[in-house]
């Protein structure tokens, strides 16, 4: 029974379709990736400089609009700019410390979701994770949406109905971009990145020095503003409208976290690459902010219809340079911002997937987003975040004023649980850490502004439409508890179903059969048998097998691909351990099958995708055992419902509807629950 004895017309086309449809996709998002590269790890990760670009671009982007959300905040007020400028300075670098912190206790990865599920508890770290990915959402959103604006700044007015069409060209792009892997997406942006560090350090620069005589001017006119300010409103007047351009701008720190999320994907040692990293970011975001808002005041930069505040503040400098230099410094200059800010989506392609992966792997939501492409990316969870966020920018319009005031409340939510954790940790190890105190202080601060922000955030913002982000925000919580709960019973179901195995290892059951031949002739009938593992549901389905087909076949084989998900890539010697784990485990079948006088043996792989790695080994199976029947057993829920349908996996039908087009016996077992 050789394989390709059972090709036709049918198949032929179908193969031929398939073909082609490979050969596109291949194209779009690339060929697979070696997973028997032993530098594969390697070529995958980021150094620190990539990391800055990849995972730092987010923070360093929001210089675009979060220090002129809080400028317009200061309206008749400007120069108390300054008070707001130095205090979020400070709070860059406190945060960033903090971070530091969470990359030490956390080596593997330690973001938000992770740092509150083990510090605090599961249920708590669930709500920082589903408020980090509507963050991810959003941060996917306001960048491709602010990234537009920045272009459109620069464009004529008649132009800028174009300008959502152009968000979502860029949305797609970008999508495609990250299904191809990660370093295919940093890599090509690497000089729009410098370009832009470039550009914005020389303005900066640039106006700085330029106008150093007016600065006793700004002084004089800062204090001026601070004492009119207090005679009219009083100190606590002053207070409050400071307080609340500090907490307006609160978009300028909504990307610090992410480098303690993305560890996973930096290069070794991952906590060093990770500090280099976040200080980076800390720096280059300090400066950019304090610089831009100082700058604002030296050129009396006021807002203008259609354009952004950097924009006007680009066209103030080049003004008196006139000609074409002008112009093309102007060009450069928002071109760079622009792209910057869609290089500022990576950190919710990056993050939010792998956020959702670890999430899907504690079972709060479908496990499908935990798996990898064979571009070893999370490709469901690429696609969701990228759709997801196409949906906000149509029900928003891409208006980047609202979508800011829906997008600061979460990553704050996300902030502060993680101070905390870290806090209740120091705490408790304080008797076993010299240094407690010092790191317990620099969390407990971190805590506290975050706290203040995200208070003041939702108070301010929640009649704007802070609301929505909360109702969006809490049904995702409501889903996740939903989900958690049904994998929850189903665990319970299996439990039951599991008890054969004690029963089989201590030898119970003898399935003998003397008139069987045991010696192993190809020309003998044989049964191969598809498992995930040496449980209830690979032991029902042998045994199922046996007593329907009684007689029938004396050779048994075992065949298992161990897949290869955002929990176990890691690196090489997880690799290692999963190809040991998925032998061990189909060994035991080999020898509960040879104990009872059968011929048994097995065939393993481990992969990305399950249909994909049996169709490899298919050959070697068929020509080793012409006279084969394949077979896999199927969960049976009490009850079908939504859930059972889409929260759990149908491969055995995917691999039947396989083996059926090339005409090969796959007989499908119901094993109830």
């Amino acid at each position: 029974m050789k394989k390709n004895n059972y090709s036709n017309g049918d198949n032929s086309v179908q193969s031929s379709a398939e073909s082609k449809i490979k050969k596109v996709r291949h194209l779009v998002v690339g060929s697979a990736k070696n997973l028997n590269d032993k530098s594969l790890f390697h070529k995958l990760s980021l150094v620190a400089f990539l990391a800055w670009i990849g995972l730092g671009a987010d923070g360093l982007s929001s210089s675009c609009y979060g220090p002129e959300e809080a400028f317009l905040a200061l309206t008749g007020h400007p120069y108390l700019g300054i008070f707001v400028a130095l205090g979020t300075g400070i709070t860059i670098f406190i945060i960033a410390t903090s971070y530091s912190q969470i990359i030490e206790l956390f080596p593997t990865g330690g973001g938000g979701y992770l740092v509150a599920s083990k510090l605090l508890s599961p249920t708590v770290g669930m709500v920082s994770g589903c408020a980090l990915l509507i963050d991810y959402v959003l941060t996917i959103s306001i960048s491709i949406a602010s990234g537009a604006d920045a272009i459109f700044s620069f464009l004529p007015q008649s132009w800028y109905g174009f300008k959502l069409e152009f968000a979502i060209a860029g949305l797609i792009v970008l999508s495609i971009l990250n299904l191809r892997g990660i370093k295919e997406a940093v890599l090509p942006l690497v000089p729009i990145f410098l370009i832009f560090v470039i550009i914005h350090v020389f303005a900066i620069g640039y106006a700085l020095f330029s106008h150093l005589h007016r600065f006793d001017i700004v002084i004089n006119n800062t204090a001026a503003d601070l004492s009119g300010t207090i005679q009219s409103v009083g100190i606590f007047g002053v207070m409050f409208l400071i307080l609340k351009s500090y907490s307006m701008g609160a978009g300028t720190y909504t990307g610090i976290e992410a480098v303690s999320n993305g560890l996973p994907v930096l290069r070794e040692p991952r906590v060093t690459t990770g500090k280099k990293t976040m200080r980076y970011m800390a720096f280059s975001l300090a400066f950019t902010v304090i610089g831009l808002m100082i700058s604002y005041l030296l050129f009396n930069v006021q807002h203008q219809q259609g354009k952004t505040l950097n924009a006007v503040l680009f066209a103030s400098i080049t003004n008196l340079w006139g000609g074409r230099i002008s112009y093309v410094f102007m060009l450069v200059a928002l071109l760079s911002e622009a792209i910057l800010l869609f290089i500022a989506s990576q950190t919710g392609f990056l993050d939010g997937p792998r956020v959702l992966a670890n999430m899907s792997l504690d079972r709060w939501f479908p496990t499908r987003f935990a798996t990898l492409s064979d571009r070893l990316v999370t490709q469901n969870g690429i696609m969701l975040m990228g759709t997801a966020a196409l949906l906000m920018m149509l029900l928003t319009g891409g208006s980047v004023k609202f979508l800011i005031i829906l997008y600061s409340i979460n990553v704050f939510i996300t902030f502060s649980l993680s101070q905390l954790g870290m806090v209740k940790h120091w705490w408790i190890e304080r008797n076993n850490e010299k240094k407690w105190f010092k790191k317990f202080f620099v969390n407990g601060i971190g805590l506290i502004l975050t706290s203040f922000i995200l208070i003041s955030v939702i108070t301010i913002k929640f009649t704007e439409g802070g609301w929505i982000t909360l109702i969006v925000t809490g049904s995702l919580i409501s889903l996740a508890i939903f989900i958690k709960g049904h994998y929850k019973k189903t665990s319970e179901l299996f439990k039951k179903l599991n008890e054969i195995v004690d029963s089989v290892e201590a030898s119970i059951y003898d399935i003998r059969e003397k008139k069987f031949r045991t010696d192993g002739q190809p020309s003998n009938k044989t049964a191969a048998i598809l498992v995930n593992g040496f449980n209830g549901l690979g032991l029902h389905t042998l045994l199922n097998t046996i007593k329907l087909f009684s007689g029938n076949f004396s050779n048994y084989l075992f065949i298992q691909i161990g897949a290869i998900d955002a929990g176990n890539f890691k690196g090489v010697d997880e690799m290692a351990n999963l190809n040991d784990y998925v032998k061990k485990e189909t060994g035991r079948y080999v020898n509960f099958m040879t104990q009872n006088g059968y011929h048994s043996e097995a065939f393993t792989s481990i992969g990305t995708d399950i249909a994909e790695e049996v169709d490899k080994i298919l050959p070697e199976v068929l020509n080793k055992y012409p006279n084969t029947v394949f077979f896999g057993g199927q969960i049976v829920f009490p009850k079908e419902t939504f859930a059972t349908r889409w929260l759990h996996n149908y491969i055995v039908f995917t691999l039947q509807k396989k083996f059926y087009r090339m005409g090969i016996p796959f007989v499908i077992l119901p094993i109830r629950l």
